[in-house]
């Protein structure tokens, strides 16, 4: 039953009679005014609005709880009811045809129409079906030019260009009639889905229709051929482009670049920029990271990088944008010492380098430079103003332990102090974590200390990383004494903790200890993990109990933790040196029974150790397996054994095969690579003594050691002992060797049988 409220409460609401008429004129519209704040709040929630898409009567729905309140709105609230109906497109496309009829203002809105294309995309394709027709005729509207725009550029995205040009045919039928607008959303639309030849078609059929092609019509089709490295024809189209009137613009520009770099001639963008500066188009940023990347894409890492270095040189106008994008081609590329030169020249050049830029530099210039040459890099960024974040200081402090540089180190570290980066407890922690791991563990109890004198209170993962610096060094004792110091603190050992003294344990081979220990983790309330059980296992199969190994592993099976790779690759590791590989074998199988996958380091032992025992066949189904595997990759160190036991055995055509795979693999890493792993380190493991043949080069026997590469076959040929003709592909020529040869008794005889050789063939 409704309550009823008292009269005191409803009497302030009332005009007293003492009120003037103005008194009470001010408090009615007041009240008023609440009412329609009220309302106006109610008609601000786009999720109500999306709800009401969906009914059967949405368009009187809508139009009537927000019909008044949309023009106040603007297109903002029509951008966040299509976010909210962004999972249902057909509901973004009410709601836009009812928001079209309030005016230009909403129908060609940049951010509106952007909603909605993006809905339409992720959650597409809308077709023109009848169905959707007759909703929007149903409503007293109309298939306006602005939404088949946003149609057609949805079905681009979709790659449905030809969807596209058959609704452009039949747009008579909706009462349209072609316009430039429509043209150039079916033009993008086929450019997006790569059909180039569509585009041009209509683009042709323009001026039948009565429609000039604008600046936005020539750029798209300048990208569209300038993406395929068309340059010339996209040359053409500038030029009728300027013919027409229309004067290309920045985009214009930066297409071309982009053409020039597809078309492999990186050379010519230079004469690019020159005729922007002429047309008065100032260059931007994208401009300049379309010519850095395109060069590395189009002439590789060195030649790019000189290319690229002597035009910065050459011209001081060149701005920073160019400097940053060329320093992250070269770390991306992994080219750390060009990186470090170029970082050096721009400083000679007094040009500054901002700290996001310097963030680059630094994990190249850790991998290659001195303690002292990384510390003056440092120094001079600081001294020109540079900020070093965080990360960076971290990053640098690594490096120096790593050289054992703790001076240098120290410095940077009370650097980090003075400029407030240590602020927290986790920033102290990451401290002490990086100390720690490089064995500084007194110089990290140094920094605990500094951090409770500047009232930060160690926690949990402080000690946790102490403990665990101490017994990486086997020192057990101090380990003990931190541990003592945690629970003074108040905290109880977790897992970690626990699974940290376990490995230290085992790692002073004092087994008994770390078992007690083991079995203490109950008694403290803590439930050991994948990561315990496998340290503890590790630390058996190193001692050399593998039954007792087996038995852990049982248990963690019978505890219900899930064992991983880690845990099975101890026990078949032990197993293939005591070549036991049938118990090796037995283990390998069981994996899979418990939902383990074998990681390359399983592969590669048992892998080794039949190849080993000669068991060559056994060892080729398991490395099949393991290239049928998505999840694993065979790398050289997988193949070699494989190659070594088969030449051995005198199988040189499947050893040809595999030595072929490696080549394909490391194609891509460049002729050093290739050479690494090339076939002469393994042609060694398959005779005992080659040199012979005319075609190869190969000069009377003598045994060959494993280290011939690169400057030995440069030494002979030079020399004229090898054939200068049959330098080239190492591997393909040893391989092609190996496969004329498998049908052959004697491996060195066929050899010294003289091959067909192909004279244009150079190095």
């Amino acid at each position: 039953m409704r309550s009823r409220r008292p009269l005191r409460d409803l009497l302030p609401r009332l005009p007293k009679p003492t009120d003037t008429p103005a008194q009470i004129r001010q408090k009615l519209q007041l009240s008023t005014k609440s009412g329609q704040d009220a309302a106006q709040s109610a008609a601000a929630d786009p999720a109500r609005a999306v709800s009401l898409l969906s009914e059967r009567e949405w368009f009187a729905q809508i139009n009537s709880e927000f019909a008044a309140a949309l023009r106040q709105l603007g297109p903002r609230f029509v951008v966040r009811a299509l976010h909210h109906a962004a999972g249902e497109p057909l509901l973004c496309v009410r709601l836009y045809v009812w928001a079209s009829r309030f005016g230009q203002r909403f129908a060609r809105d940049r951010s509106v129409r952007r909603a909605l294309g993006d809905a339409l995309w992720r959650r597409g394709p809308v077709v023109l079906s009848a169905a959707l027709v007759a909703d929007v005729r149903g409503c007293g509207c109309e298939v306006s030019e602005e939404l088949l725009c946003v149609l057609v550029e949805s079905w681009g995205r979709l790659g449905l260009a030809h969807y596209a040009h058959e609704v452009f045919v039949q747009m008579p039928r909706l009462g349209l009639r072609p316009s430039t607008a429509v043209y150039n959303a079916v033009i993008a639309a086929s450019v997006r889905a790569g059909a180039v030849d569509a585009a041009y078609l209509r683009f042709q059929q323009m001026p039948a229709d009565g429609c000039r092609p604008d600046s936005f019509t020539y750029n798209t089709l300048v990208h569209g051929v300038c993406r395929r490295g068309i340059v010339d024809e996209a040359l053409r189209l500038v030029k009728q482009m300027e013919g027409a009137g229309i004067r290309p613009n920045v985009f214009t520009y930066t297409m071309l670049v982009d053409g020039f770099c597809n078309a492999g001639r990186a050379d010519e963008v230079f004469g690019v920029l020159e005729r922007m500066k002429e047309k008065g188009v100032s260059v931007t940023e994208a401009t300049y990271r379309a010519l850095v990347h395109g060069s590395f894409r189009c002439h590789g890492k060195e030649r790019a990088y000189r290319m690229l270095s002597e035009w910065i040189e050459s011209d001081p106008a060149v701005p920073s944008s160019a400097y940053h994008t060329l320093l992250y081609c070269l770390s991306k590329n992994d080219m750390a010492k060009e990186a470090v030169e170029f970082v050096k020249q721009m400083s000679k050049r007094g040009s500054l380098l901002d700290g996001t830029t310097f963030s680059i530099v630094i994990p190249c210039a850790v991998k290659i430079l001195e303690s002292s040459d990384l510390c003056e890099l440092v120094d001079d960024f600081i001294k020109k103003g540079g900020n070093l974040g965080f990360d960076m200081h971290i990053m640098i402090i690594k490096s120096l332990l790593r050289c054992k540089d703790i001076s240098k180190a120290n410095k940077y570290l009370s650097q980090m102090v003075s400029d407030g980066l240590l602020s927290s407890v986790a920033s102290y922690n990451m401290v002490v974590d990086c100390l720690a791991k490089a064995g500084e563990v007194e110089r990290a109890l140094e920094t605990v200390k500094v951090m409770q004198e500047s009232g930060f209170s160690p926690n949990l993962v402080t000690f946790n990383t102490l403990i665990n610096g101490y017994l990486k060094l086997s020192n057990v004792h101090d380990a003990k004494a931190v541990l003592k110091m945690l629970m003074e603190h108040g905290f109880m050992p977790d897992v970690i903790t626990f699974t940290s003294l376990i490995d230290g344990l085992c790692r002073t081979h004092q087994l008994d200890d770390a078992f007690t220990c083991f079995s203490e983790m109950s008694e403290w309330g803590v439930r050991p993990n994948v990561q315990t059980y496998n340290v503890l296992i590790h630390g058996l199969c190193s001692a050399g109990h593998v039954n007792k190994a087996i038995e852990v592993l049982n248990k963690m099976k019978m505890d219900g933790i899930t064992p991983d790779a880690y845990s099975f690759n101890a026990p078949i590791l032990s197993f293939c040196r005591m070549r036991k590989l049938e118990k090796a074998q037995k283990f390998f199988n069981a994996m899979s029974k418990y939902g383990v996958s074998p990681d390359s380091y399983t592969y590669n032992a048992l892998i080794k150790a039949l190849c080993d025992e000669r068991r060559v066949d056994e060892a080729k189904e398991i490395l099949l397996a393991m290239e049928s595997s998505s999840c694993i990759a065979a790398n050289q160190h997988t193949y070699w054994p494989v190659i070594g036991a088969l030449t051995k055995i005198g199988r040189f055509s499947e050893a040809g095969m595999f030595m072929n795979k490696i080549h394909r693999k490391t194609a891509h890493l460049g002729s050093s690579a290739c050479l690494r792993v090339g076939a002469l380190k393994n042609w060694a493991l398959g005779c005992t003594a080659f040199q012979g043949c005319n075609e190869f080069g190969l000069v009377p026997l003598k045994p060959i050691q494993n280290n011939l590469g690169m400057q030995h076959l440069k030494r002979l040929a030079h020399s004229g002992e090898i054939s200068r003709t049959r330098q080239m592909e190492n591997i393909e020529a040893v391989v092609m060797a190996i496969n004329k040869s498998a049908n052959n008794h004697s491996f060195v005889a066929r050899l010294a049988k003289p091959l067909k050789s192909n004279s244009d063939q150079t190095w």
